[in-house]
């Protein structure tokens, strides 16, 4: 199916019962629809947004094209969840309505203040000639779920020296006044990419403090949905540059995410740090953003989808889901990603194997499933030696440990119908360990596993037939030893 720029660009009040009839009958006949993870009721979802604890229950929003499996006019979804673990839809939350967000309301931001949350969001709008204006805009969401937006952009275009790239607002009060900050994910003039601060006092009314300056000044052609906050009493400066090119077993993706770690300078507008860390060893995670939990944890959610890939679910006419939410933490000036401790209550029944293997494969017969979380301890003398997840006659996602090249490793190239082949079907990082411990969730057409308690993560969609349900364990011209724990998953409450 050929999208026209006609088709990309209508307003979900334009869909007719019947076109959202025919949506709906063929994303219910997908064979690859999610259990337990956020996910478009049809059409396509990308980055998280929004992302709020407020009036008791955590208020997410995601980007939403409505039509179809592509990217065109960007609407607001909205969920929440009172525990982090079920969302309830809500329905649309934001739609264009104003000239300067005529073609779209891109990704942003919430932060409560006097009883209100308020949501920062980029207005994108084409001219007549297709090039792109950007502001960004504010909507006041009040007690009663009330969302109602100004009429007026509150910056209404990029400072000079940047293109119109100028998108993705993160609002955050600074801990030791009433002061406000934004920072924007911005292109310089001369396609390298950067993020731009502003302050404010009321949220209303915003003043450009300058470019955030790094040690990094060219790294990639644009900054998206940067996003600064502490964990543990450091700085952090989260971001998806686009435009890195592979390096060793980094960047291998079509875009990439990760952060800095080090000190936020706000007087100097300076971010000191001397290393990138990319925050997904696997095929399918960008755009995270972050808010801080009633206790204090800083929670991730992440879009498990990248842009400029299609998907097998296209053809079902709808595409991508979000992550499950992740506490961040740091050990030796690493983030650390770990599942909220909230998923605990998923868990059904318990099914356990321990033993081990001598070059040699084992199927785990009561083990077979589509819907799970794993837990694996395993060690691994010289060799190669791991699971194989989600496999059928002729399927299976591979995650090892390879003690010889110290690296562990997902392969997906036998997952089922392929996905973004042209960047390669195999993910890997150092890990000099002979022993790691696992945990694994996977969902109809996704996995997610935590190396050492969140040290490494792999994040990937895969599509194998639905008959593809089992587990294997293998060992190649090596001795390795397993202590695996499954639980089903209670998908709903």
């Amino acid at each position: 199916m050929e999208w026209t720029r006609e088709m990309r660009y209508r307003h979900y009040r334009e869909m007719t019962d019947a076109e959202e009839k025919d949506l709906l009958e063929k994303v219910n006949y997908s064979i690859w629809r999610q259990q337990f993870h956020i996910q478009p009721p049809y059409g396509l979802l990308n980055d998280p947004n929004g992302f709020a604890y407020y009036q008791g229950k955590y208020q997410l929003f995601y980007q939403w094209f409505p039509f179809g499996p592509v990217h065109g006019m960007k609407h607001w979804y909205h969920v929440e969840s009172e525990d982090l673990i079920y969302w309830k839809d809500k329905g649309l939350g934001m739609a264009p309505e104003y000239d300067h967000e005529s073609h779209g309301i891109f990704s942003g931001t919430g932060i409560v203040k006097d009883e209100l949350l308020y949501l920062f969001y980029t207005a994108n709008k084409r001219d007549e000639d297709w090039n792109r204006e950007s502001a960004q805009s504010l909507a006041i969401m009040d007690r009663n779920g009330r969302i109602k937006k100004k009429e007026i952009p509150i910056i209404p275009k990029q400072p000079e020296g940047y293109t119109a790239n100028f998108r993705d607002p993160k609002v955050w009060q600074d801990k030791d006044s009433d002061t406000f900050y934004m920072i924007v994910g911005a292109e310089r003039m001369n396609h390298t990419g950067c993020a731009l601060l502003y302050k404010s006092e009321d949220l209303l009314n915003w003043h450009f403090e300058g470019e955030l300056k790094t040690d990094f000044e060219q790294f990639g052609y644009m900054w998206e949905c940067p996003d600064i906050f502490q964990v543990e009493g450091k700085d952090v400066l989260l971001f998806s540059p686009q435009g890195l090119e592979p390096d060793g077993d980094s960047y291998h993706n079509v875009h990439n995410s990760g952060c800095f770690i080090g000190y936020f300078d706000k007087e100097k507008h300076y971010f000191q740090s001397n290393f990138f860390q990319e925050l997904d060893a696997g095929f399918d995670f960008y755009a995270p953003q972050t808010t801080q939990a009633p206790d204090g944890r800083q929670i991730l959610i992440g879009w498990m989808g990248l842009p400029d890939t299609s998907y097998p679910t296209d053809k079902d006419m709808w595409a991508n889901c979000l992550t499950i939410p992740r506490e961040l933490y740091i050990e030796n000036n690493k983030i650390y990603q770990s599942p909220v401790k909230e998923m605990i209550a998923k868990r059904g029944s318990l099914t356990e194997w321990r033993g081990s293997l001598n070059s040699e494969e084992t199927i785990l017969e009561d083990f077979s499933d589509a819907v799970y979380e794993l837990i694996c301890d395993m060690s691994v003398e010289e060799g190669i030696a791991g699971l194989k997840l989600r496999t059928g006659k002729e399927e299976e996602t591979l995650f090892y440990l390879d003690t010889k090249r110290q690296k562990i490793v997902l392969d997906r190239t036998k997952s089922g119908a392929p996905v973004a082949v042209d960047y390669g079907t195999v993910r890997q990082t150092t890990c000099t360990d002979n022993k790691i411990s696992l945990r694994i969730f996977v969902d109809t057409s996704s996995v997610e596993i935590f190396v050492n308690d969140g040290e490494f993560v792999f994040t990937a969609r895969i599509f194998p037939k639905e008959e593809s349900k089992g587990i294997k364990l293998f060992a190649e011209d090596t001795t390795a030893s397993f202590d695996i724990k499954k639980w089903e998953y209670i998908t709903q409450p």
